[in-house]
């Protein structure tokens, strides 16, 4: 009996320690501007909480499933959001086996997203609405910009609280690591 349960123990902490070697193998090589990122002991899930796209059409997070995902919480008039933005839709580019998901939070109407995507020379990224900020409140999302890198299961693994250089080679790095270790 005891054998049955060593086995079992070993088995679980097996399993649960991929994952968890993983977030650490990608948080040594968290370098730069990625020394902000914030990696969660436990994988979080995120809530059920629609967003809207440019035609105001409902979206859900779950839709992403499957994929990477680095979902950034900004607003139109975030200075810093403007300064980070670009190297977001850098690396969509870089990486498409990524999804980028820039969500507006607050009042953002779509004009004044297409007009600071063209003043910013995004052509990436898709235009992601939060205008009541529902989801961001539910995730605790104070100040903005606020970055969250979503597993492929949809659950928060990492946060990082201001702007970054989203296409650097350490954020690269980061992400690689990260979706090597699934």
């Amino acid at each position: 009996m005891l054998r049955i349960v060593a086995i079992g123990l070993y088995t679980a902490l097996a399993l649960c320690a991929n994952p968890a070697l993983a977030g650490a193998d990608a948080a040594a090589l968290a370098t730069g501007e990625m020394k902000k990122l914030v990696f969660a002991e436990a994988p979080k899930p995120l809530p059920e909480i629609a967003i809207v796209d440019g035609g105001d059409a409902e979206r859900q997070l779950a839709e992403w499933k499957g994929k990477w995902v680095v979902l950034n919480f900004w607003a139109t008039w975030c200075a810093p959001c403007r300064i980070e933005m670009p190297s977001l839709d850098r690396l969509q580019a870089a990486m498409p086996e990524v999804a980028v998901l820039p969500v507006a939070t607050g009042r953002n109407s779509v004009e004044a997203i297409n007009r600071f995507y063209g003043d910013a020379g995004v052509t990436n990224l898709p235009i992601l609405r939060d205008p009541k900020s529902a989801l961001s409140r539910e995730l605790g999302v104070l100040g903005l910009p606020v970055t969250l890198i979503l597993n492929p299961e949809g659950e928060e693994v990492a946060r990082l609280i201001g702007d970054a250089v989203w296409d650097s080679d350490d954020a690269k790095a980061v992400l690689t690591a990260l979706a090597a270790g699934q």
